[in-house]
């Protein structure tokens, strides 16, 4: 099909994410990839400053990966993980416990960052049933908030202007503190940092199993940094009150914010972590999760004996093959340069947004570039001015933001800042103009 057919057939039988199914949304339809470039049906070439949604940190048809799923597939594609096992499963489960914070020793393999959530949740409440205290089963999270999709993640997402506010009736309903503050590299003052979530802890401990948060970086509920003593200050309380702290890195995780993993900021080992996203480069779903001993053992010897949960596709052998050679890449390109690299470019290419009008912040951390806008963007108009710049950004809300592919080079990465500077002119312009006219 042409790129006419191939619009026409997707608005007739297609539905996209966070969307509705109206045949005037912007939509482009994507024949090939390669590196950072996304080349449309139409020919068209477009840098992608989004990697996917953050997962494409490799960049796209890169050959080490390409090759991973070739080879694991000349063997088998897939296995049921129920009383079977393979090597690819087995060796990424070792990378994970080597790289991500001493403690965390079991490893849940499962199939999207929301399962993952899903499973945290589960081995948060387990675990507390194992330990014969049947009431610590709800949760403590955070206002802005956003880790997932399913039922159980969206409990512990931002109720109240979350994108899950539809569904709040029929939601667990869990406690909620104010967004983790000081904001990055401000001062950090406990007293008053930490205690909303302090006095919320000394109350409902008792039937709280697990503080859940996003660690440094909230991401998809508004794209905030937060300081790593207010993270280190939430740990020493979740032992202090004895619950325990799941960190969601599903968006954070292998190298975003500058550490392989962002708890690292503040030198804490979360009691169970959630990774997905990048784990597989951008090629496949898989997700992870992680927890220490304690949990495992106590589930395992518990009245029950087993944690209750199990993904039909988990462990998918092609799926842990290419996780396996996107972790040895990472290892290997030297990630921390790359990162470093992107970080000092944005900050630098973003700062003339500052003066921009209705302009409200901008900031930039590891390979994430923010400008947050006073207004929310108007998709229908902003989505085609960004693409006719030659750039691929899905901004949302008053985001305008990018999470470019590690490998990015500097050319590229100076046409996306200045196609995010030249949307922020637009934007305020379409502004101004439809309320002069009102």
């Amino acid at each position: 099909m042409d790129n006419t057919a191939l619009l026409a057939a997707d608005r007739n039988t297609l539905w996209h994410p966070y969307s509705n199914t109206s045949k005037d949304n912007p939509l482009y339809a994507v024949k090939s990839a390669s590196g950072c470039t996304l080349t449309l049906a139409d020919d068209r070439r477009l840098i992608d400053g989004m990697a996917s949604w953050w997962s494409t940190i490799h960049g796209y048809n890169h050959p080490t990966l390409n090759q991973a799923i070739t080879t694991q597939l000349e063997s088998m594609a897939h296995v049921m993980f129920g009383g079977l096992t393979h090597e690819p499963a087995i060796q990424l489960a070792q990378s994970l416990i080597r790289l991500t914070p001493e403690g965390l020793n079991r490893v849940f393999l499962a199939d999207s960052g929301s399962v993952s959530v899903e499973v945290a949740l589960k081995m948060a409440r387990q675990y507390w049933l194992a330990k014969k205290q049947p009431k610590k089963q709800k949760f403590l999270a955070f206002s802005h908030a956003y880790h997932g999709d399913t039922f159980g993640a969206m409990s512990v997402c931002d109720p109240d202007n979350g994108m899950h506010a539809l569904f709040s009736a029929q939601l667990p309903q869990q406690h909620f503190c104010a967004a983790p503050l000081p904001t990055w590299g401000n001062t950090f003052n406990p007293d008053i940092h930490l205690s909303d979530i302090k006095n919320t802890l000394k109350k409902h401990h008792h039937e709280i199993a697990a503080v859940i948060l996003e660690p440094i970086v909230q991401g998809a509920g508004g794209m905030r940094f937060y300081s790593p003593q207010t993270l280190q200050g939430i740990k020493q309380l979740c032992v202090e009150y004895n619950v325990l702290l799941i960190a969601d890195e599903i968006a954070t995780g292998f190298g975003r914010t500058g550490k392989w993993f962002a708890c690292e900021h503040a030198d804490i080992t979360p009691d169970i972590l959630c990774l997905g996203k990048a784990l597989t480069g951008g090629y496949m779903t898989l997700a992870a999760t992680l927890c220490t001993d304690d949990i495992a053992q106590s589930i395992s010897d518990s009245d029950c004996g087993v944690l209750m949960h199990g993904p039909t596709f988990m462990a998918n052998p092609l799926a842990c093959s290419v996780a396996n050679a996107s972790i040895a890449l990472l290892e290997q390109n030297h990630w921390p340069q790359q990162v470093s690299a992107i970080e000092q470019q944005l900050t630098q290419a973003l700062a003339p947004a500052k003066a921009i009008e209705g302009v409200k912040n901008v900031r930039t951390l590891g390979a994430i570039g923010v400008i947050e806008l006073e207004r929310p963007v108007d998709m229908q108009r902003i989505q085609p001015f960004i693409v006719d710049q030659g750039v691929w950004l899905r901004p949302f809300g008053k985001l305008l933001y990018t999470m470019p592919p590690y490998c990015i080079n500097a050319h590229e990465l100076a046409t996306i800042s200045q196609a995010m500077l030249e949307t922020c002119q637009f934007h305020n312009s379409h502004y101004n103009s439809r309320h002069n006219k009102t």
